[in-house]
């Protein structure tokens, strides 16, 4: 299903498709929620199209279940979407975009291995970035299709200038820093980069809200998007809920799976505390995601990570790091003393998060930034 874009019509008229697209490795969880629940109120305070999208296109790591237990993690929260998508749906397409890239001449195979880069020059996501070693080689006479190599896209050498619209500077020089992008794996399942520019795309996505883990790849998907001649949506990255003691809440850990989120909150209790941490509720009252519509502004919301942790009674609580025994990622430190902003009797503790933001950020408390097409060498 692909919404209608006159569905997705904004104030002054302006068109807003947005999509939440968490992958289907794991159970939802806080962090998963939380996105969720941004994508959604930001689309609806605009009056635009809110879509879900499955990312499941990784064979190795995806259930099934996983996905049910997403759909009905956000219903359980308060969330409707206007249409939900499944990635493994839409091979032809992929195929259709690995095509006009072989035509252009950009695909090549590529024996490198992880291992082979360890060791090597760090990208900005923290990976080992690509030397793009293998640039020389030609695809087998029959093809991509052929290839027993993951295949990598040739990226043109030049600077992605590129601010998000919360002031993020996104700038790259993406085939350099990262690398050229694989864009097929070994086992033939067609790569994150390629699949999210394709789908954003096809499904007319006008607006890309995520979590700032995902911002050091988006030079790379606007690069892309130039090479397959498709537009470039407005990109947000929002702040993350980290582990005490560890990095980004990841569903590899297990960590506060939706089975214990629902066995201990309620989803109006879990969007309150979530609504709170994001800077858009005074308290953590339990309320639903409707109730937060009119008075949704990026403005409220904060820019730094939060920790999110267990309190004794078993609800979930989210509080600066270095309290109570929380450490910083290696990555972040620290920026001002944390500071309590909610200890109500009988609810959890929330304080700002006092974490550095490891991407330069040239306006974090502007509502909207103009982004325009992102220019090249500027």
């Amino acid at each position: 299903m692909t919404p209608d874009r006159a569905r997705g019509a904004g104030p002054a008229g302006e068109r807003v498709i947005s999509r939440f697209a968490p992958s289907t490795t794991g159970q939802a969880h806080p962090g998963t929620l939380l996105s969720a629940l941004l994508v959604w109120l930001d689309a609806r305070s605009r009056g635009g199209v809110a879509i879900l999208r499955l990312e499941d296109l990784d064979i190795t790591r995806t259930r099934a279940e996983w996905a049910t237990d997403l759909i009905d993690a956000c219903r359980w929260l308060g969330l409707s979407w206007d249409a939900v998508l499944v990635q493994s749906d839409r091979r032809a397409s992929h195929e259709a975009a690995l095509d006009a890239l072989a035509a252009a001449g950009r695909l090549y195979p590529c024996a490198c291995s992880r291992a082979a880069r360890a060791g090597g020059r760090r990208a900005p996501d923290g990976s080992w970035a690509y030397e793009n070693t293998c640039r020389g080689r030609a695809l087998p006479a029959g093809g991509w299709r052929d290839a027993t190599d993951a295949i990598r896209a040739r990226l043109d050498d030049d600077r992605i200038a590129l601010v998000d619209a919360g002031g993020l500077d996104l700038s790259q020089t993406p085939a350099r820093d990262m690398g050229d992008p694989v864009v097929r794996r070994r086992d033939g399942v067609i790569a994150y980069q390629l699949a999210v520019v394709v789908d954003d795309f096809d499904e007319q996505i006008t607006d890309v809200i995520r979590g700032r883990d995902i911002a050091p790849s988006t030079a790379t998907q606007v690069m892309l998007q130039r090479l397959l001649g498709l537009p470039t949506p407005r990109y947000r990255h929002h702040f993350l809920l980290l582990e005490p003691g560890a990095g980004k809440l990841a569903k590899l850990h297990g960590s506060i799976p939706f089975s214990e989120l629902r066995s201990r909150h309620s989803g109006a209790a879990l969007c309150g505390l979530l609504a709170h941490a994001a800077g858009l509720a005074a308290t953590t009252a339990p309320c639903a995601p409707g109730e937060l519509v009119a008075g949704f502004d990026w403005r409220r919301v904060p820019t730094a990570d939060r920790v999110a942790r267990w309190t004794e009674h078993g609800a979930v609580g989210c509080c600066a790091d270095g309290r109570r025994g929380a450490r910083p990622p290696k990555n972040h430190r620290r920026l001002r003393q944390p500071r309590e902003v909610c200890a109500e009797q009988g609810l959890p503790i929330l304080v700002t998060v006092a974490a550095a933001d490891p991407i330069r950020s040239r306006s974090p408390t502007t509502s909207r930034v103009d982004v325009g097409g992102p220019s090249m060498g500027s």
